[in-house]
């Protein structure tokens, strides 16, 4: 239990490094591209940038699950350690933005959260609770199987997780989607007009109305999830002692 509680320590501290480094580069691309203010209706990054954008998210989530493989012993412990890095680097690179631009005013600011496959939109309470739970996730599946209990992930609980992480996808994507199809732009994306209607849609658009709804019923799923594979390893441990 006292070597799990330093690779904990240990992930913590690459995470929180990691986030600090994720936001001082985003510091540097707000100074280039975004001198006065970062608020939408955005400037679009140039499709060469935004390519680099895209290597960069991908190298941020290999590093992740690079460490993640490496800390772990099975599946379930670097599935953990992954959410839990992933948790604690998303934290802290708000707290590095709010540190040094004093950006973001609340967590009901809305930011570009992601861009794989297609721009993620949201308030900042969204991810942070989003992280807050792959944070507990973590903990409980580790230490759990830490403690010599059966930790069975079924079917159905993985059914639970994908489904509300999706609707908690849609969300964020939910924007952008609704940009696509009232543009016309994948039916008629070699139109010149099109694609000028949708340049102009995207650098217009200002985010108003965010699905809670939605949201709130992708994490319960998610949440339902968790408890029972943690239910389900608590009893069979509690029943396996009384037999």
């Amino acid at each position: 239990m006292q070597k799990l509680h330093r690779v904990f320590l240990l992930l913590f501290i690459f995470a929180v490094a990691m986030g600090f480094l994720e936001g001082i580069v985003v510091v540097y691309v707000r100074q280039l591209y975004y001198p006065s203010c970062f608020d939408f209706p955005l400037t679009l990054l140039s499709p060469e940038m935004l390519k680099i954008e895209w290597l960069r998210e991908i190298t941020t989530l290999v590093m992740l699950g690079s460490i993640a493989w490496i800390a772990g012993r099975n599946f379930i412990q670097r599935l953990s350690f992954f959410l839990f890095t992933f948790g604690i680097w998303d934290i802290f690179y708000y707290v590095l933005l709010k540190w040094i631009l004093d950006w973001p005013s609340s967590l009901l600011t809305w930011d570009v959260l992601f861009l794989i496959p297609v721009p993620w939109l949201g308030p900042l309470l969204a991810p942070v609770i989003c992280s807050l739970v792959m944070i507990l996730m973590a903990f409980l599946y580790t230490y759990l199987a830490e403690a010599g209990k059966p930790l069975k992930i079924k079917v159905s609980d993985w059914l639970l997780l994908l489904g509300g992480s999706a609707v908690i996808f849609f969300t964020f994507i939910r924007d952008y989607l609704k940009l696509i199809s009232n543009s016309n732009i994948l039916t008629n994306g070699n139109n010149s007009a099109v694609k000028e209607e949708f340049w102009r849609a995207i650098t217009s658009f200002i985010p108003g109305h965010y699905s809670w709804g939605l949201f709130i019923a992708g994490l319960l799923l998610i949440l339902m999830s968790i408890f029972m594979v943690v239910r389900r390893a608590i009893f069979h441990n509690s029943l396996h002692r009384q037999l």
